[in-house]
């Protein structure tokens, strides 16, 4: 079981708020190319950032130098 421990940009807007940010938000190395590319933001970043993290548990190793 997946358990969330960190709520910070899931707080920065609600439903009615717009999905634009004009700044780059999260931990360099846990996020989407989405972010990035300027593409639509959706839960599958949440997903990739899920991945990451699981990459470095298994591997031993911060995904990112």
């Amino acid at each position: 079981m997946a358990k969330v421990s960190d709520f910070g940009l899931a707080k920065l807007m609600s439903r009615e708020q717009s999905h634009v940010f004009t700044t780059l938000r999260g931990t360099r190395g846990y996020l989407a190319p989405e972010w990035i590319t300027n593409y639509a933001i959706s839960e599958k970043s949440d997903v990739f950032s899920y991945g990451m993290l699981l990459l470095e548990i298994i591997g031993g190793r911060k995904n990112y130098d």
